[in-house]
């Protein structure tokens, strides 16, 4: 089957910063893909080149096997990108901007599925509102609907969630999820790692232009012997011989992390011998966030 994505060698500079170095991965059709990676890792550079907003200095980038130099309309009509930047024309209403992305593509009649859009991300009731009295999470939602006024069959949300709310967070990804079992092939970056734990089959980290990992999800997830436990101490401070180790949470508890079941219980005894008494513990197994800070810690 034709990759959804292809990306073969890819490299681009910008002057003396290497933004991708030798990017290659190819995410198969109906494939919920996570992208991954520091501020400046070539997220977005990668995002930019398959959507043709970006020449690749080297390598080949297609869209459901369309080359997106070559055969640049093909390409582009598979493809609905969510930009991270909220980008809106303030003369227009909700309806308007929509039948106007239509266009561009060559849609006509096609109210129906607007409607149904619009429903979905709960625009339907701002129909008529102008752009620009539009709070930022509507425009985010407005954002998504715009890449997908042609129904592509490819969709990338770069970083779709950020600054929005949880119950708009919530009904996005009931869409989107729901897009995905209907078989659209979703491309997501995000700094919210839970949600790539959740929703991702599989995923790429990026690290200054290279990709440093790309493995399902379930995979990653066992890179790291990394554990974790969460302590609440009922008084006295840590002691010094883990003070070092013991990183304060925000509700006051204490977060320790360890590689071998007896460093617990070595900390557990220091305890004791401090006298200090432990009000509530929790044991926590790794999660993404110590995966991606593990591998970008040694890469």
């Amino acid at each position: 089957m034709t990759p959804a994505i292809r990306a073969a060698a890819l490299h681009k500079n910008f002057g003396n910063l290497r933004a991708l170095d030798d990017v290659s991965l190819d995410i198969q059709q109906g494939e919920f893909f996570g992208l991954l990676g520091p501020n400046g890792a070539g997220k977005t550079t990668l995002i930019s080149i398959l959507a043709g907003l970006t020449r690749a200095d080297s390598g080949r980038a297609e869209i459901m096997g369309h080359d997106v130099l070559r055969d640049y309309r093909q390409a582009r009509r598979a493809l609905g990108v969510v930009p991270q930047e909220l980008v809106y024309d303030p003369f227009f209403n909700v309806r308007e901007t929509l039948r106007i992305q239509s266009g561009y593509f060559g849609l006509r009649h096609n109210e129906d599925w607007l409607d149904e859009v619009m429903h979905h991300l709960d625009l339907a009731r701002h129909a008529d509102k102008g752009t620009q009295s539009l709070s930022g999470g509507m425009k985010r939602r407005l954002l998504v609907a715009q890449a997908l006024v042609h129904k592509p069959p490819v969709i990338v949300l770069d970083e779709p969630t950020a600054g929005v709310d949880v119950d708009l967070r919530r009904s996005l990804w009931e869409f989107i999820a729901r897009l995905n079992r209907e078989g659209h092939t979703i491309l997501l970056t995000t700094h919210y790692l839970e949600e790539a734990e959740a929703l991702c089959n599989r995923i790429a980290m990026l690290k200054a232009g290279r990709v440093v990992a790309l493995d399902e999800t379930r995979n990653l997830l066992r890179l790291t012997n990394e554990h974790c436990v969460s302590l609440r101490l009922a008084a006295g401070e840590p002691p010094a011989v883990w003070a070092a180790r013991m990183l304060p949470n925000n509700d006051g508890s204490w977060r320790v992390s360890f590689s071998d079941y007896s460093e617990l219980e070595s900390l557990l005894a220091a305890l004791r011998e401090a006298g200090v008494r432990v009000a509530e513990m929790r044991l926590q197994e790794p999660d993404l966030e110590d995966v991606f800070t593990d591998i970008m810690r040694k890469s």
